[in-house]
């Protein structure tokens, strides 16, 4: 199982990356164990530069799962990228300032874990706005 999560964020990272490609931005996919970070990005000019955290599903459509720092981890040029792929159909994009993320995301908590998340429907205003990107100073 561990596997297949990593591959389908794999997946979702280089999505991401071309889509930003797509919009005029130069987008660098990090380590994998870049804290925050799945992907930088500038304009060509270098004068904007972005942060963007991925969090991409291929089974359950309705919430992302996050960890405790999406709470505190909140920057005009910190943006998350929430994807959906779907076996079948085009991948669902929803770009989501991180400040946005922080007040939305939902936390659970149980006997011995917590559990934290971002819904579908918080999402959806989101969706394929990818202009956020250029909105930010």
């Amino acid at each position: 199982m561990l596997l297949k999560n990593q591959l389908t964020g794999m997946r979702g990272v280089y999505l991401v990356a071309a889509e930003l490609s797509k919009h005029g931005l130069i987008a660098s996919p990090t380590s994998r164990s870049a804290r925050g970070a799945d992907i930088l990005a500038t304009d060509v000019a270098c004068r904007r530069a972005f942060s963007i955290q991925v969090k991409a599903n291929a089974a359950t459509f309705s919430y992302w799962l996050l960890n405790e720092n999406a709470k505190e981890m909140v920057s005009d040029t910190h943006i998350y990228v929430f994807v959906n792929m779907k076996e079948g159909t085009p991948p669902e994009f929803y770009v989501v300032p991180s400040a946005i993320v922080a007040e939305k995301t939902y936390v659970e908590k149980r006997t011995n874990s917590t559990f934290y998340s971002f819904s579908r429907d918080d999402a959806r205003p989101f969706q394929d706005k990818w202009d956020i990107l250029r909105q930010t100073k």
